[in-house]
């Protein structure tokens, strides 16, 4: 019995570790893959370096080209910022007016 409670606190380390770390991390790269699979042509996006632009083609072998100010870029799906293009191609919504 001496021996489990031993181990007790090793186990619960674990398990903290488990659901602060690792669970987060894999469940925001389940996410990160889905949205490289859900972009299409015409999406506005941002690279995780800062890069703006247009995608005007996507690729079989996980890249797309993105058109930027300055051309036609080649970039991996991964290089993609999921949080900031999200936020780009969010449908907007118009401000309420308050009644007077």
């Amino acid at each position: 019995m001496e021996q489990i409670q031993g181990f007790l606190p090793i186990i619960l380390l674990f398990a903290v570790m488990y659901l602060f770390l690792i669970r987060p991390q894999m469940k925001k790269q389940k996410q990160e893959k889905k949205f490289a699979k859900e972009i299409k042509k015409g999406d506005k996006v941002i690279t995780k370096s800062g890069m703006h632009g247009k995608i005007l083609d996507l690729n079989d072998d996980g890249t797309c080209i993105i058109e930027t100010g300055a051309g036609k870029m080649k970039f991996e799906r991964s290089a993609l910022s999921m949080e900031m293009s999200e936020k780009m191609n969010a449908p907007k919504t118009p401000a309420k007016k308050e009644k007077k």
